[in-house]
């Protein structure tokens, strides 16, 4: 007896389709730079477009979105967790003050539903032209048998580039510097294993709609991560910026530190901002003590900036008229290393 790709659960027609939906989302995030390639097995970038720099560096990050995507498998919202994707790759580059170029995706199903892929992909495009990079391939895997029908996983690859005597981090940071707080849209990408957790174990719903919130949980924990990676670069044009943090797993502090020099500290004064509700809301649902929150979840802050005193102002100003909360958060002094939040 015969069988077939199909009969083993692949059906490549369904992937093509989703190609088709797809397609022209993905142009909407093309940068001049990128060369078509007739066989689609890569995607082109000029290189030419760097030899305005002196010593070009190129960065590179990958990332996924984590167990946040079996919440939007669970509410059927797909459209979201593609900017989660692009927050997570392309604002890790931006921390060295590079510019993101482009990224490639990866997504694996145990099924492929073209609509959904189609808003899968849609939204890491959506998510790269607010990053200013292009989308330039990606692949689709069927996994039959590995995972479930309404199973997905997704992850990417960015470059970027930044000019060498250009470059941001711990290195230029000194005490008397000051730290400022670019706001989370919310949880972003980290810590969804402990919400999901603490969906299990108490009386959360995702169709609940808690008062402090306005909308449905569901709703909340979907909130896409907010991308800074052109809020960033403007920034650091605008100069002063010593280093920046991206605010992921591990929380505040940890992930600060790591932007530090080893004869510095970073002194975070909660009292300087309000930790928005659904944190609380997941503390007292999950009886989750407060270093536990400290370390998982950014509480609000999504982006920190390390400046020098006197743009810190301005800095603040620029941000507002971009539309990003920010404000102060701290100040550098002297110490080995270690950020603490009091």
């Amino acid at each position: 007896m015969s069988t077939s790709y199909e009969a083993a659960g692949v059906d490549i027609a369904a992937g093509e389709r989703a190609v088709e939906l797809m397609k022209s989302r993905v142009a909407r995030s093309r940068r001049p730079e990128v060369v078509d390639d007739a066989s689609g097995f890569a995607g082109l970038f000029d290189a030419s477009a760097l030899t305005g720099y002196t010593r070009p560096l190129l960065a590179t990050s990958t990332d996924g979105v984590g167990t946040k995507v079996d919440l939007a498998r669970r509410l059927g919202i797909y459209d979201t967790v593609g900017h989660d994707l692009v927050g997570m790759v392309l604002d890790d580059l931006v921390v060295c003050g590079a510019e993101p170029l482009f990224m490639t995706d990866y997504i694996a199903c145990g099924k492929v539903v073209p609509e959904r892929i189609a808003d899968i992909v849609g939204g890491i495009a959506d998510g790269c032209a607010l990053a200013g990079a292009a989308l330039v391939g990606g692949e689709t895997a069927e996994h039959p048998g590995l995972l479930g029908p309404d199973e997905f996983d997704i992850a990417g690859a960015g470059t970027g580039v930044v000019e060498a005597s250009e470059l941001l981090g711990p290195e230029r940071v000194r005490p008397g510097d000051v730290v400022l707080a670019l706001a989370s849209s919310g949880i972003h990408s980290n810590g969804y294993s402990l919400v999901r957790h603490i969906l299990a174990t108490s009386d959360l719903a995702l169709e609940s709609t808690p008062a402090d919130l306005g909308r449905t949980l569901g709703e909340e924990l979907l909130t896409p991560t907010r991308i800074y990676a052109k809020d960033c670069l403007a920034l650091t044009r605008a100069g002063g910026v010593r280093a920046f943090a991206h605010i992921t797993g591990g929380g505040l502090a940890a992930n600060l530190a790591r932007s530090l020099p080893a004869t510095a500290n970073a002194v975070l004064r909660r009292a300087s901002w309000t930790v928005p509700p659904l944190f609380a809301i997941l503390a007292g649902a999950g009886n989750v003590p407060a270093p536990e929150m400290d370390k998982t979840f950014n509480l609000g802050v999504g982006m920190a900036a390390i400046v020098a005193p006197e743009t810190a102002d301005a800095a603040l100003r620029l941000l507002a008229g971009r539309g990003v909360p920010a404000w102060a958060l701290g100040e550098i002094t002297e110490g080995t290393g270690r950020a603490t939040l009091v």
